[in-house]
């Protein structure tokens, strides 16, 4: 039987904390492995792999359509939609696209067969490669409510290679997005900038976690000398510290230069390839625990 490769999310409560620093420099040590950007409202991982040999698939969902003239003004198309996204003027069906969630509902309610269904693009998936990294990018496109589906095509297209480790760069917050990104996660790697307003959103990454029951460990990011109040957070909460980046200029100009660090200097090499055995430990661990469930 096929062993399969631990997936590890990586999260934070806001953009620029370093998600994207950690997932993609842990990718790049990890050998032959997937990046999957999940963030598909501001993707940015494929700035720094520059992926060749890429592939673009279109990502549609249904929308309900109204044949006007089988429609018997009935409503209960507009009273089962949770979403208000059905309104009647003038005593017939208005579809607000934008808040449709393509469940379906309103189709298979309409006592006259009037509701039917069309695709509508909401954003593309795009594959390539770069060195032994498979690089998996969602984009969903402007104006567009809920990235949700590209994130599932995203995650459905990386259990074909579900034999690899593979890195979810989760979307920031802790809103539907991130939920859908972590649900068959592995691990959640939390990452943790050293100030008060850092653990602000550590705390809402953190709490969201334990609702899932994930296993998690936290990075603390751009860490300085003296306190560190991300750090305390973590031992009150008995949060287990994985790894510490510190604040340095020749992380911050690569990363600044579109640059994998991992890639560019033995130093870093040495300390993602540090976090990503620790990460490793903590996965094998809870796997072990698991199996003896």
């Amino acid at each position: 039987m096929r062993s399969k490769g631990p997936k590890i999310a990586v999260l934070s409560g806001k953009g620029g904390t370093g998600k994207t620093l950690v997932s993609v420099n842990l990718a790049s040590v990890a050998g032959e492995s997937l990046y999957i950007d999940c963030d598909v409202e501001e993707p940015n991982g494929h700035l720094f792999f520059k992926p060749d040999r890429a592939s673009e698939e279109e990502i549609t969902v249904k929308i309900p359509v109204v044949n006007q003239s089988l429609c018997g003004g009935c409503r209960q198309c507009a009273d089962f939609c949770k979403f208000h996204a059905i309104a009647f003027i003038k005593d017939k069906p208005y579809i607000f696209e934008e808040l449709c969630h393509s469940c379906g509902g309103c189709a298979l309610i309409c006592p006259d067969k009037a509701i039917g269904e069309r695709e509508r693009t909401v954003g593309r998936v795009r594959r390539g490669v770069s060195g032994e990294v498979t690089v998996l990018t969602g984009t969903l496109n402007t104006g567009e409510a809920s990235g949700i589906p590209i994130i599932k095509r995203l995650l459905d297209r990386a259990n074909l290679r579900d034999e690899l480790p593979a890195f979810i760069d989760c979307p920031p917050g802790s809103a539907c997005p991130v939920m859908e990104s972590i649900q068959d996660a592995d691990f959640c790697l939390l990452v943790a900038e050293p100030t008060l307003f850092g653990v602000h959103n550590l705390r809402m990454v953190h709490d969201l976690v334990k609702i899932f029951g994930k296993p998690e460990g936290v990075v603390l990011n751009k860490c300085l000398e003296g306190e560190n109040p991300a750090e305390l957070f973590c031992l009150e909460r008995d949060l287990l510290i994985l790894g510490r980046i510190p604040f340095d200029n020749e992380l911050g100009t690569l990363n600044s230069d579109g640059k994998i660090a991992a890639r560019e200097s033995p130093r870093f090499r040495a300390l993602f390839s540090s976090l990503l055995d620790e990460v490793m430990k903590e996965v094998g661990r809870e796997a072990a625990a698991h199996s003896q469930r």
